[in-house]
């Protein structure tokens, strides 16, 4: 009975000992209150805008050029047809490409993304690093992300701390 006793003084002890001190914060909150950040968002959505602009006067010119070729078809030889589909294609293509270069996997939008934003969520980062560090804080969780965390109580959220350190008053 002492060793049972004892085992359970220890244990809870140990939990107190050992306790993790947990935090969250908001990382939309946090940049949506960085105006350098909304400033980059305006660009790349502009730039998104005007990309894709481009790319749909391009199909206009694809659909209508498939036009033309239905509608002087009949008067065309065998080598013109075949001329103009291979032209028609080649414009299709060519459209296709300028869509992936601007929008594809390591397309001009992804890298201005980096070019712009990145070095501002490095910055937040490395200050939420910074807070966990010197607060002991074992995990700081992130709300922007999702439902992970059912409840947060207010005093633990380091969103403004975050901005703070960075310059920012909200």
């Amino acid at each position: 009975m002492k060793k049972i006793l004892f085992g359970l003084i220890f244990v809870c002890i140990a939990t107190v000992t050992f306790a993790q001190r947990y935090a969250y914060v908001d990382t939309e909150y946090i940049l949506s209150n960085i105006p350098a950040y909304k400033a980059a968002q305006d660009k790349l959505n502009q730039l998104s805008v005007d990309w894709q602009k481009e790319i749909e006067v391009e199909y206009e010119t694809v659909n209508q050029m498939q036009k033309d070729f239905q509608s002087e078809r009949i008067l065309l030889t065998k080598e013109m047809i075949k001329q103009r589909e291979a032209e028609i294609a080649a414009k299709d293509r060519a459209v296709k490409d300028l869509q992936r270069r601007f929008f594809g996997p390591g397309g001009e939008l992804f890298k201005k993304r980096q070019e712009l934003i990145k070095p501002i969520q490095d910055e937040v980062y490395a200050v939420i690093k910074d807070i966990a560090e010197s607060n002991n804080f074992a995990v700081i969780f992130d709300t922007a992300a999702g439902a992970t965390i059912l409840f947060t109580d207010p005093k633990y959220d380091k969103s403004d701390e975050v901005l703070e350190k960075l310059g920012y008053k909200n």
